[in-house]
C-alpha cells in the first residue's frame, strides 16, 4: 500500500468538501476521481500531495514516497534554457554515470570480485532508471506536447504562460514520481498528443491519480474510478464504462432490496402489532421487536447528482440546401497555413481536427469575419444565419450580473423570458446575480451557450464548447446538438463528442485540410488500415473541377450563358413568390413549406450563378 486514507474530511469554513473519505493506492494503479465541477476532486489531490491539509481522518504513506503534482512543479529559472531545466530531472542519473566512470577507473588496476560486484550493481540501477536513453526520453516527450527540438535551447523566459505549463507538465513526466498527480492532464492538448499521453499513462511505471472529463481518455487509462458526489466517494474498479455499468447495477439491486426489505418490515411490525397485547403470544412478539432493532438496513438509493442545463437549440430559418461553400480558402495571419475547399449542406455536422496550430481555430474565426481571408473566398448560403462560441468570447470582463449579460444583449425580450432561459443553464435564483468575472470556467461556457441559444441560428460554427465542461453537461450538450436540426461545424478534441455528433470531418494535417465523408470511427478504423473500402475522400465542393482558361471569346460566351441563365432562374423565382398569395397555397401549409423550399434553392442558384458572372467578369 502506498498511500491510504481513511475517514478523511475537508471543509472550508462552513462548507464541507467531503468527509468520511476511505482512498488507497496500491502499486502501479491508474486510479481517476471523477464529479461535478465543484465537487471538491482538485481540493481532494491537493489534500494528498500536501499542499492542504485534511482537517479529520488519518493518513499513511509509504517511506520514501515521492509524490509529484503539476502545480507544484513550477520552473524555478527563468534565464535558463529549457534543456537545463529539464536536465535537473535527471541529476540521480548522471550521479550514476560519475560512479560508474569512477569504478571503471578503478578497474583497470583493481580487479577484485568485490569492485566488480559494485559495477554490476550501479549499472543495473542504472539501467533501471534509462540511464542510456534519457536524452532520446526527454527529447520524446518535449516535442510530444508540441514544441521543437530547437525550443530545447530557448530560455525559458521566452515562452508564454501556456507553454510554461506544458514544460512544468514534461519536467513532472520526466521526474517520475512513485504517485503522479494529474489534474485534467489531456486540457488544450490536440488528439495526437493525448492519444499519445494514453500510452504514456498506461504504461506509466508507477502509481497515477487523475482528475479528468475526457471519457475516451479515462476508458483507455483507468484501473480504477473513485466517484466523489455528496462530498462521500465511492470506488469502483475499471474503466469508466465499467462503472458506469456498476453504478446503474449497483443502484438497481439496492433499490429492490430496500423494497423487499421495507416490505419484510412492514409485514413484523403488522405481526408485532397484532400479537404484541396478548399474552400467549407476547414472547413471539417481543423476539420480532428485537429482529428488527438488529436488522442491518438497506438504505435507500438517494438519487445521482444527475442536475445538468437543458436547451433546445432552435433555428429561426430554414435557410437553403448549401450553407456554407468555400473555395481555395486561403487561412492565416502573415502567411498562409492552409487552404480549405468544402462545401457544407443542411443538416451536416462537421467535425474538425488536426493538431495545434494547423489552423482549426484561425478557420472559423475567419469564416466569422474576425480574420481576414489571405486567398481564396467563402460564401453563406440563402438565408444562412450562423451562430458562433468560441473560448475567447466566454471571457466575460464588464463588470455585469448574469441576468445583465444576457439581457444587455437582447434587450427586447421582458425578464421572465430571460430568467426562464438562464433557468435552462442552470442560473436559477440568486445565481442570476452573480457576477460574471467571478463565473468558473463551466458557468461561463453555459452562459456563452444561452446567449448563442437566443439567437436562433441555423449554422452553428463552434470552437472547443466542451472546455470546461463536466461529463454530465458534456452529455447535455451532445442531446441537445443531436436534437438540432441547423447544421454544426465545430472544432473539438474530445473524442467522445466527436463521436457521438460528427457526420463527417475535416482534418487539418500536413499544410492540407481533407474532407473524409464518414463518422469518427470509420476514420479511426480506416487509419488503422482495417478498412479498405474507406478512402479520404473530397466532398462535392472539391470533386469540382476547375475552371480551365478561357479565350476573350469562350469569356465573352460563357458570361452571356450566365446572364440568360440569371434571367430565366430569376423569372421563376417571381413565378414562385407569387404562388406564395394563391390559396392553394397559403391554405395548405404542406404545399406552402414545399415552396419555400423550392424558393430557398433558387436564392441558393441565383447567389451561385453571380458568383460565376462576377470571376468571368473580373
Amino acid at each position: 500500500m502506498l498511500y491510504q486514507v481513511s475517514q478523511g474530511s475537508k471543509s472550508f469554513g462552513a462548507d464541507t468538501v467531503f468527509e468520511d473519505v476511505r482512498f488507497m493506492i496500491k502499486g502501479t494503479e491508474k486510479i481517476t476521481i471523477i464529479g461535478r465541477n465543484g465537487s471538491g476532486k482538485t481540493t481532494f489531490l491537493r489534500c494528498l500531495c500536501g499542499e492542504y491539509d485534511f482537517d479529520k481522518g488519518t493518513v499513511s504513506i509509504q517511506n520514501g514516497v515521492r509524490i509529484g503534482y503539476l502545480a507544484q512543479n513550477v520552473l524555478e529559472h527563468d534565464d535558463w534554457t529549457v534543456e537545463q531545466e529539464l536536465r535537473t530531472v535527471f541529476e540521480p542519473v548522471f550521479a550514476m554515470q560519475k560512479e560508474m566512470n569512477e569504478l571503471e577507473e578503478k578497474m583497470k588496476t583493481d580487479h577484485s570480485e568485490k569492485i566488480l560486484n559494485k559495477y554490476a550493481e550501479v549499472q543495473e540501477r542504472f539501467e533501471a532508471v534509462n540511464g542510456y536513453g534519457w536524452e532520446a526520453e526527454m527529447k520524446t516527450v518535449f516535442t510530444r506536447f508540441g514544441f521543437t527540438p530547437e525550443d530545447l535551447q530557448r530560455r525559458v523566459s521566452q515562452f508564454s504562460g501556456g507553454q510554461r505549463t506544458r514544460i512544468a507538465f514534461v519536467k513532472l513526466l520526466l521526474s517520475k514520481p512513485d504517485i503522479l498527480l494529474l489534474d485534467e492532464p489531456t486540457n488544450h492538448l490536440d488528439l495526437e498528443t493525448i492519444e499519445w499521453l494514453e500510452g504514456y499513462v498506461k504504461n506509466y511505471p508507477k502509481a497515477i491519480v487523475m482528475v479528468s472529463h475526457d471519457r475516451m481518455f479515462l476508458d483507455h487509462t483507468t484501473d480504477v474510478v473513485y466517484e466523489l458526489e455528496y462530498g462521500h466517494m465511492t470506488r469502483y474498479v475499471g474503466n469508466y464504462s465499467s462503472y458506469v455499468t456498476q453504478k446503474n447495477n449497483n443502484q438497481e439491486r439496492q433499490a429492490i432490496a430496500y423494497r423487499h426489505q421495507q416490505a419484510e418490515i412492514k409485514r413484523l411490525e403488522e405481526l408485532i402489532e397484532k400479537f404484541r397485547y396478548k399474552k400467549n403470544k407476547a414472547a413471539f412478539a417481543q423476539s420480532k421487536i428485537k429482529y428488527l432493532e438488529r436488522m442491518d438496513r438497506v438504505e435507500e438509493v438517494k438519487p445521482g447528482d444527475t442536475k445538468t442545463f437543458h436547451a433546445h437549440f432552435t433555428p429561426r430559418l430554414k435557410g437553403g440546401q448549401k450553407v456554407l461553400e468555400t473555395d481555395e480558402l486561403g487561412i492565416g495571419y502573415d502567411h498562409v497555413l492552409t487552404t480549405v475547399t468544402m462545401l457544407l449542406e443542411r443538416g451536416q455536422r462537421i467535425g474538425i481536427l488536426g493538431p495545434n496550430g494547423t489552423g482549426k481555430s484561425t478557420f472559423v474565426k475567419t469564416l466569422m469575419g474576425l480574420i481576414p481571408p489571405l486567398s481564396g473566398s467563402y460564401l453563406y448560403g440563402y438565408q444562412i444565419e450562423p451562430g458562433y462560441f468560441d473560448q475567447q468570447l466566454a471571457q466575460f470582463t464588464g463588470g455585469k450580473t448574469v441576468l445583465e449579460e444576457l439581457w444587455d444583449e437582447y434587450p427586447d425580450l421582458d425578464r421572465t423570458t430571460v430568467r426562464s432561459v438562464l433557468g435552462q443553464f442552470l442560473f436559477s435564483a440568486d445565481d442570476v446575480f452573480k457576477m460574471t468575472d467571478v463565473l468558473s470556467g463551466g458557468e461561463k461556457v453555459r452562459l456563452s451557450l444561452a446567449k448563442l441559444l437566443l439567437r436562433h441560428s441555423n449554422l452553428l460554427i463552434l470552437d472547443e464548447p466542451t472546455n470546461h465542461l463536466d461529463i454530465l453537461s458534456k452529455e447535455a450538450l451532445e442531446d441537445s446538438l443531436s436534437d438540432y436540426t441547423g447544421s454544426v461545424l465545430f472544432v473539438s478534441h474530445d473524442r467522445y463528442f466527436i463521436r457521438r455528433l460528427a457526420n463527417a470531418l475535416i482534418v487539418f494535417e500536413n499544410g492540407k485540410a481533407v474532407f473524409y465523408p464518414m463518422t469518427y470511427d470509420e476514420y479511426e478504423e480506416m487509419k488503422k488500415g482495417t478498412a479498405a473500402d474507406l478512402r479520404p475522400q473530397e466532398n462535392k465542393k472539391q470533386k469540382e473541377e476547375k475552371p480551365r482558361e478561357l479565350s476573350p471569346e469562350a469569356r465573352r460566351r460563357e458570361i452571356n450563358k450566365t446572364e440568360e441563365e440569371i434571367t430565366l432562374k430569376e423569372a421563376e423565382l417571381e413565378e414562385k413568390r407569387a404562388l406564395r398569395f394563391e390559396p392553394e397555397y397559403y391554405q395548405d401549409y404542406q404545399k406552402m413549406a414545399v415552396l419555400d423550399e423550392e424558393i430557398d434553392d433558387l436564392h441558393n442558384e441565383l447567389a451561385h450563378l453571380y458568383e460565376k458572372w462576377e470571376k468571368l467578369s473580373s
